[in-house]
């Protein structure tokens, strides 16, 4: 008798697990896929609510994302803090909590009291050992959940973590390409006198990331032109950057030094934008089109090239980086740019290798780029230093060539 029970028991933990390990599942959408598994999990465990909380983006608070039983703490956006009441003790601690008797001294959020919740059971979400976020039930009439229950919540959390983590990480990617393609075209804007082109690829290891280029006419008749990198990758360095081209060209607006430009525009990422850094290399070339002035906070030199002549670098030493420390001091370099000249800019993606120095790179770009029309120059640096392996990180390029003279 107690080896059909046994048998039984084993069948019966067997279909419960199947029933949230379902194959059809994974065809679903995040959202579909969470609601389902909460709907599936209060039946096997017969419970009256279930919901699922993610950690918000700076750690510090758990969102309401999807429920079955207590739907309005999603469409009230409830936001719970971690370390505080029962399910943000279940993410401070990242194990399981227990609660038989639910009342306001255990249970901080409002919606479970008023609902009538007794108990609740709840697991953390984990990615690796990062908590993502809480998975708990509850009942309607006082339980004590036993050790299969807890097994069982755990394994719903751990497949509710996988599909929120692949689904979240192809929605951050698409959400980062399309604004990285809406602030960057594929042409910049176009100005009198001045031949343009750029590039980006974003990089096989990273995915979109944090380049960017920019090119804008100023009333005062000079010519801003700009590239950078924001340290990360994904759509929060995606976000950054944004925010950085913006800024530069509202600061830009107001002066045409760029060593005050990127001083403006360091205190507004110490400010606001605590935590990032990113490098920026900012010149401005006067309404002349002779005469290129630069500020680099952190970036590598852009190269100049002339008919007849050479290429080279423009001889400025960099900045520390946005971000990198308050106050930091900027200067600015000026250099000539000749009839039919072009002014290069590019970012470390297009030189950087695990397995070469970065002067070694910025030779060979030297060497493989000649003065020649922009669309050239971009296609010759992108096929000179990407030609034998895909760029790991992001790369951008601007080229800027004088057609006045």
């Amino acid at each position: 008798m107690s080896g059909d029970t046994s048998r039984a028991g084993s069948e019966e933990k067997l279909r419960r697990l199947q029933a949230v390990t379902d194959a059809a599942l994974s065809q679903l959408g995040v959202e579909d896929l969470l609601d389902e598994l909460l709907v599936r999990t209060r039946d096997l465990l017969q419970a009256d609510t279930a919901a699922i909380l993610l950690v918000d983006a700076g750690g510090t608070e758990l969102v309401a994302t999807a429920a079955s039983g207590l739907e309005e703490e999603v469409r009230q956006g409830v936001r719970l803090p971690i370390g505080r009441g029962f399910a943000g003790s279940v993410a401070a601690r990242g194990e399981p909590v227990m609660i038989e008797h639910v009342d306001h001294t255990n249970v901080i959020n409002p919606i479970l009291l008023t609902r009538g919740v007794a108990s609740v059971l709840g697991v953390p979400m984990l990615n690796g050992t990062q908590v993502i976020g809480v998975l708990h039930v509850g009942t309607l009439t006082p339980r004590r959940f036993a050790a299969d229950d807890v097994e069982l919540l755990r394994l719903v959390a751990d497949r509710a973590s996988l599909a929120t983590q692949a689904r979240l990480s192809r929605l951050d990617r698409a959400a980062a390409v399309a604004l990285q393609r809406s602030l960057l075209p594929a042409r910049p804007q176009a100005v009198p006198g001045l031949d343009v082109a750029a590039r980006y690829v974003p990089g096989s290891a990273t995915g979109v990331g944090g380049d960017w280029y920019d090119l804008f006419a100023l009333p005062s008749g000079h010519i801003g032109i700009a590239i950078g990198d924001v340290a990360g990758n994904g759509l929060r360095a995606a976000v950054v950057m944004g925010r950085i081209r913006s800024a530069l060209r509202a600061y830009a607006l107001e002066t045409d030094d760029p060593a005050e430009v990127l001083t403006r525009l360091d205190r507004k990422v110490q400010l606001f934008e605590p935590g990032a850094m990113a490098t920026a290399l900012y010149a401005v070339l006067d309404p002349t089109l002779e005469t290129v002035t630069v500020s680099s906070a952190g970036h590598l030199p852009p190269l100049v090239a002339e008919p007849g002549e050479g290429t080279r670098l423009v001889p400025i030493e960099p900045d520390l980086p946005l971000g990198a420390y308050p106050g930091a001091s900027r200067h600015a370099a000026r250099t000539e740019l000749a009839p039919a000249g072009c002014l290069f800019l590019y970012t470390d993606g297009l030189i950087e290798r695990r397995d070469r120095h970065l002067d070694v790179g910025i030779d060979l770009l030297l060497r493989s780029l000649t003065c020649q029309p922009a669309d050239a120059m971009c296609t010759t640096a992108m096929a000179a230093m990407l030609s034998e392996r895909e760029a790991t990180d992001d790369v951008a390029v601007l080229a800027v060539r004088r057609t006045d003279g």
